[in-house]
């Protein structure tokens, strides 16, 4: 359960401020107006709705967002420093390089 935990506090921060890893963007999400772009990025960034259907590990690794009518979801995946493989230890900033990923729902 701690590992849990601390993955979850390095999750929050990184997803509440896209500092200490890599966001991006698939297709749909790029081709989205810029405004509209900004507001799914705040969107996110705002998410707290977390509960055992989207969340069973309690690691606040994925969410789904509505904008405009359009379902979004994002993920944050762990890899090593060098984004090659998965990584070692996700409680280890470290040795893991955080990517949430922010996608419509028909990209997944």
């Amino acid at each position: 359960m701690e590992k849990s935990k601390r993955v979850r506090e390095l999750n929050d921060s990184f997803r509440t401020t896209f500092c200490g890893g890599r966001v991006m963007l698939t297709e749909a999400v790029q081709a989205l107006a810029p405004i509209n772009q900004a507001k799914l990025l705040e969107l996110v960034k705002a998410f707290d709705i977390f509960g055992h259907d989207n969340d069973p590990h309690a690691e606040h690794d994925f969410g789904a967002i509505d904008l405009e009518g359009e379902r979004y979801f994002w993920k944050i995946d762990y890899y090593d420093p060098s984004c090659e493989f998965g990584s070692a230890d996700p409680n280890d900033p470290g040795q893991t390089c955080r990517v949430l990923t922010i996608m419509h729902v028909s990209e997944y």
